[in-house]
């Protein structure tokens, strides 16, 4: 009897245990789309790692395995790069189809380095050692880009921000003519430089001007 009594309550508090698990993960705040994305992306690049390098360990990653990834995932692009013989080379509406190959855009593939140093260091990676911020992917990217915007006939440059210093010589080239009219209000109401009296001494001194003019 006692020992059912306990097989009872260990069952109980099992379920208490589970319900609370539940409670918790329930209460937790969803992923946002960009964490959603950098959690698939880090668990895909681990799955190429066990496919194609079984025997090496993740602290052992280095950019030419980088590399190798971005280079794999080129035959799963959707964007079409024309070769440098093709005749629709630099035109970015080709009229016609063509045999070049689909190729991962250079915007998914840096922001995808991006997403992938970032989930590196979240899990225990050293940022200085880190192989998706080496200088080999960096100039892999580079050139990426340039061959795309040459073979695409697009442009990947983007436009520079202001910076602070000239958003406020902006803002006081247009705050000085507000300030220079109050400045000739504040002499009018002083009484200097009236605009009404310059008018009457530039109309009376036109009027003696033509009165000599006649007399002469």
């Amino acid at each position: 009897m006692d020992f059912t009594k306990e097989k009872d309550d260990i069952f109980t508090s099992r379920n208490i245990i589970s319900s609370d698990i539940v409670n918790t993960l329930s209460l937790a705040p969803p992923l946002s789309r960009y964490e959603n994305q950098k959690r698939r992306d880090w668990n895909t690049f681990c799955q190429y790692l066990r496919n194609h390098h079984s025997l090496m360990s993740l602290p052992h990653c280095n950019s030419i395995h980088v590399l190798e990834f971005l280079r794999y995932l080129d035959q799963f692009g959707k964007t079409k790069v024309h070769n440098q013989t093709c005749p629709f080379f630099g035109v970015p509406d080709p009229p016609a189809p063509c045999v070049c190959p689909l190729r991962q855009a250079w915007g998914s593939l840096d922001a995808l380095i991006g997403r992938l140093r970032a989930a590196y260091e979240e899990h225990g990676g050293n940022s200085e050692m880190n192989p998706f911020g080496a200088r080999a992917v960096k100039i892999f990217l580079r050139d990426v880009r340039n061959f795309q915007s040459k073979s695409r006939g697009i442009s990947y440059e983007k436009k520079r921000k202001r910076s602070r210093r000239d958003q406020k010589i902006m803002a006081m080239e247009e705050v000085h003519p507000i300030h220079e009219g109050l400045k000739q209000l504040s002499k009018w109401s002083n009484g200097r430089d009236d605009p009404d009296e310059n008018n009457n001494n530039n109309v009376g001194s036109n009027l003696c001007g033509q009165a000599n003019i006649i007399n002469e």
